[in-house]
């Protein structure tokens, strides 16, 4: 079932779509926060978003060019603000279309699907994980945090995205030099110590200090340790 991530603050609206949404399988999610979308992005890993110009706090805008930083997710504008300056100003902010309200419910779940399927059927979802405002893009080996994109090498990927998928648990140094193992040169316990130590330099570089945390003779994890 495909997730669609709907930052609109018109609940009728938001509800109806829901509503003819499932229908076709279609998952719809609402904005618990409009000041936190791009935590609730990173949680609810949509396949598409569906973005009003007129928002509280920040704009539809301001939003697009944000997601834009982190992912390449499609997004489809909706708003009453239908002139040409917003639909170009739409589409220059990273928008794949435009739908103006008041608009025909069918049309946009046609416009929906018919965005879906030219995205997935060339491209898989990119995989898009976060920890403290940081958002790792599994697909392209980059760290997004405070308007800087960090490269990461192959190995410092798969580290990360291990350790940010299971956050606040523990991984083993065995379960990781497993992982590295796959599709990388051997990695031992002491080349594993070296990927990590250079990884948190890398982090610590652009403000992201104790990002990753030590079990000591056990293995690493980041946030707070849950078990």
């Amino acid at each position: 079932m495909y997730r669609i991530y709907m930052v609109e603050d018109d609940n009728g609206i938001l509800e109806i779509v829901k509503n003819r949404a499932k229908k076709w399988e279609l998952q719809v999610f609402g904005v618990k926060n409009f000041r936190n979308i791009l935590s609730e992005f990173s949680e609810i890993q949509p396949h598409l978003v569906i973005m009003d110009i007129g928002l509280p706090a920040f704009d539809g805008y301001h939003w697009c060019m944000e997601l834009r930083k982190i992912s390449n997710v499609p997004i489809i504008f909706l708003s009453s603000a239908a002139d040409n300056m917003n639909m170009v100003m739409a589409m220059n902010m990273g928008g794949d279309d435009f739908v103006a309200k008041p608009f025909d419910y069918d049309v946009l779940i046609a416009k929906i699907q018919a965005l879906l399927r030219r995205t997935y059927n060339f491209a898989g979802n990119m995989s898009l994980l976060e920890h403290r405002g940081a958002f790792l893009n599994v697909e392209n080996n980059t760290l997004s945090y405070k308007e800087k994109t960090i490269d990461l090498t192959k190995n410092e990927n798969k580290i990360l995205s291990l350790l940010m998928e299971n956050k606040g648990k523990i991984v083993s140094r065995e379960r990781l030099m497993d992982v590295l193992w796959e599709s990388d040169c051997y990695v031992n316990d002491s080349s594993l110590s070296v990927n990590v130590n250079r990884l948190r330099k890398k982090l610590e570089s652009y403000d992201l200090s104790d990002f990753i945390h030590t079990k000591f003779g056990v293995g690493y994890y980041i946030g707070e340790e849950t078990v």
